[in-house]
């Protein structure tokens, strides 16, 4: 073989390998995991449940689809000491809550008014648990993330509340500042939503008044509607009567049947703060 010839196919074979090297055929999992502050028992290990689950999944809303693989919920205990994380979607599998009994943070937001007036939600058709029932402000989860993880003063669930109220409502940062949130307790429920998903979750409930602007996004919320006590109890009338299809979601039900009204009286008298337990978990 002639130096010529040596020297191309050289020149070839170093072409293929810097082709194949070339970052874009190379595919890291993204991590938002914090190495040099939690134990390895920690870690989530890859199942690829991703690939696994996107042909059985195809049907689900595109948006929807995106966060329930995208986003990491806290695990924890029921003592919400945190112990893991997890996709959104393989927290919310029933197989996944009764086998593995897996139970992670959420937050729940009640805003009202300067009336007194309570701003409720009903979720959207798209959402792929409790689709179409009317529920409190917002309800979603803090995600496995710095800001999110605070304990203190449960400022990453906070942090949580107000990022979720811009994407789900539109109420920009501004009118909901994170000071301005009272978290008032937790508790801990779980509800079965259909045959596949469910809920498990160690829950905080966060009030908040405030006059807003409200711009709901019509891939998390169907309709909104601010309600009077006297609203709110014919809203439970007509969902515990079966009129107009009208369902509640099983956790602001039980904000309803446990808190809300004597939680309300400290609403319109400001004296949120003599209301505060946040060291007893209920278990409802």
């Amino acid at each position: 073989m002639s130096a010529s010839s040596s020297s191309s196919l050289f020149n070839l074979s170093l072409i293929r390998f810097r082709s194949l090297s070339s970052p874009r055929f190379l595919r890291l999992p993204p991590s938002p995991l914090r190495f040099g502050s939690i134990s390895p028992r920690k870690f989530r290990a890859f199942s690829g449940t991703a690939m696994t689950t996107d042909a059985k999944d195809a049907g689900m809303d595109a948006v929807q689809r995106r966060l329930m693989f995208e986003d990491e919920c806290i695990l924890v205990d029921e003592t919400d000491r945190v112990v893991g994380h997890d996709s959104k979607y393989n927290c919310h599998l029933m197989e996944n809550i009764e086998a593995k009994n897996l139970l992670h943070r959420a937050f729940s937001v009640f805003l009202f008014n300067s009336n007194y007036e309570l701003l409720l939600q009903q979720r959207s058709k798209a959402k792929v648990t409790f689709p179409l029932v009317w529920t409190n402000t917002c309800c979603s989860h803090p995600l496995y993330r710095d800001s999110e993880l605070i304990e203190e003063n449960a400022l990453g669930v906070r942090n949580a509340a107000q990022r979720k109220l811009l994407d789900e409502l539109g109420i920009v940062a501004e009118d909901v500042p994170v000071d301005e949130f009272t978290p008032l307790g937790r508790m801990l429920y779980k509800a079965p939503s259909d045959g596949k998903w469910g809920e498990h979750e160690l829950d905080y409930l966060l009030f908040i008044v405030r006059d807003v602007k409200v711009e709901p996004n019509p891939d998390e919320v169907a309709e909104i509607k601010y309600v009077s006590r006297e609203g709110l109890k014919e809203l439970v009338r007509k969902a515990d009567a079966g009129e107009e299809g009208l369902k509640l979601s099983p956790w602001f039900r039980l904000v309803v049947d446990n808190f809300l009204m004597k939680w309300w009286d400290h609403v319109e008298k400001g004296t949120l703060g003599e209301a505060v337990d946040m060291k007893t978990i209920h278990k409802l």
